[in-house]
């Protein structure tokens, strides 16, 4: 019966011991279930902002490709612009100013975008090393075409 009374009282020292360690670790485990509920709405948030970046990193991206697009399109206008000057200059004027040319890309799109035969009449007057090389840019703009018409 001493046993019994011995065991019981250190049942209740311990349990009166361990309620405030108890109610330590319950306040501990709230701190921790706070932080995890802050670090779940921080993640939400960036996840959020994350979102956002990426609509506008595609948006910004269209609108590259747009601002791309409309510069081809006015470089092609202006070519034509210039192919159609070049077209009424006689063959040999014309020849002479595409030989001066520092850019043979911008003499061969002048090229591409004039009448066969003009082209051909100042090509006739141009220096052989620059008809060599508006004949290169030309072959690949050639391809290049055939590509788009085969992706089509």
């Amino acid at each position: 019966m001493m046993r019994f009374l011995i065991a019981g009282l250190l049942i209740v020292s311990f349990s009166a011991i361990a309620q405030p360690e108890k109610i330590e670790i319950e306040k501990e485990i709230q701190k921790l279930q706070k932080l995890r509920d802050e670090i779940k709405q921080l993640i939400q948030k960036n996840e959020k902002t994350l979102q956002e970046i990426k609509k506008q990193r595609q948006q910004l991206a269209k609108e590259k490709q747009e601002l791309e697009n409309l510069k081809k399109e006015i470089l092609n206008e202006r070519y034509k612009k210039l192919a159609k000057v070049f077209e009424k200059m006689e063959p040999e004027l014309a020849g002479e100013k595409i030989s001066n040319m520092e850019d043979p890309k911008k003499a061969a799109y002048i090229i591409y975008n004039m009448k066969e035969s003009k082209a051909g009449a100042v090509l006739d007057n141009v220096s052989p090393d620059m008809v060599n090389q508006i004949v290169k840019i030309l072959t690949e703009l050639k391809k290049k075409e055939k590509g788009n018409e085969n992706n089509q």
